[in-house]
């Protein structure tokens, strides 16, 4: 969803909060920065140290992939939410929206099957980017990152998708996206990507506590401030969650471009609306192997043939 705050130190000030997803080090077994396999797991690390986890996790380790229950994420075939805000930039606000939607298709990617989600990202009305992004769920909980293919667009018309990855090719690395148990001070990575100059840390800034955003009022939210080590200029994306809905807000603190949003709508979409979407995400999905790094990947395909 918002695998972006994108961080990408090639991005323009806009940035795009169709984010949620990213990784980083190596997909193989083993974890990076010398963290524990427990500390893997739960991609903790010590306040104290400052150390950022690098967690990883095998095909084995992902039985019901497509299963994304997490209650600060869940992925649920056939449900859109829509997120209404601004962007700030240079002293100038505009609206701006996302609409991230729940696909009944999934994809193969690093001998994972993945869910695939389709995130509109809106400026003044208009079409700025639309993306596949792609999670799955461990048997631990935990919600991963495995690539994304966002397209970008200009008054309209599409320019290209030069920030496209796949987990576990050119070295990207997919890292959680949701941890299944977050603990205050828990600083992990969620996707580093060499090739296009991609990073993105995270940190549990706040845990359990009962918070009004926007009108409403929660009994439980989870805050998660994510950064680009590589980008310091794009300051800070501060995410709320609270089950079980998920993403309820993005806030900015810092950085040359600030993106606000607020959940404004969930909806469970009908066989009509959803057969509409399909179409356009398998048309988006053909039109992504012109990009080197998808080409490692099998086409989309109905949930019920994976």
């Amino acid at each position: 969803m918002f695998a972006r705050s994108r961080w990408l130190v090639s991005a323009g000030a806009l940035g795009s909060v169709c984010a949620l997803l990213a990784g980083c080090g190596s997909t193989g077994s083993g974890t990076a920065g010398g963290a524990s396999p427990a500390a893997a797991r739960s991609a903790g690390a010590s306040p104290s140290t400052g150390a950022v986890a690098s967690p990883s996790a095998g095909p084995d380790q992902f039985t019901a992939p497509l299963t994304v229950n997490n209650p600060m994420f869940p992925l649920a075939v056939g449900t859109q939410f829509t997120y209404q805000g601004r962007i700030v930039q240079d002293g100038e606000s505009k609206p701006h929206s996302v609409t991230f939607t729940v696909t009944d298709l999934s994809k193969m990617v690093d001998g994972v099957q993945t869910v695939v989600a389709w995130d509109r990202d809106f400026l003044e009305g208009k079409l700025q980017e639309q993306e596949l992004a792609f999670f799955a769920q461990d048997d631990q909980g935990n919600v991963w990152n495995f690539g994304e293919y966002p397209e970008e667009y200009e008054n309209g018309k599409f320019t290209g998708a030069p920030s496209t990855w796949i987990r576990g090719v050119d070295g990207a690395y997919g890292g959680i996206h949701m941890l299944s148990q977050p603990t205050m001070g828990m600083k992990y990575r969620e996707g580093l990507v060499p090739a296009i100059e991609f990073d993105d840390v995270s940190v549990v800034t706040r845990t359990g506590q009962q918070d009004c955003l926007a009108g409403t009022c929660y009994k439980q939210v989870l805050v998660v401030d994510e950064t680009s080590p590589n980008d310091p200029t794009s300051g800070h994306q501060i995410k709320y969650y609270s089950p079980p809905t998920g993403l309820i807000q993005v806030a900015a603190r810092g950085g040359d471009s600030q993106e606000f949003l607020a959940l404004t709508s969930v909806r469970h979409l009908g066989q009509a609306e959803m057969a509409k979407i399909r179409t356009e995400v398998m048309a988006m999905d053909q039109r992504a192997y012109k990009i080197k790094v998808y080409r490692t990947t099998k086409p989309v395909q109905p949930r019920s043939a994976s």
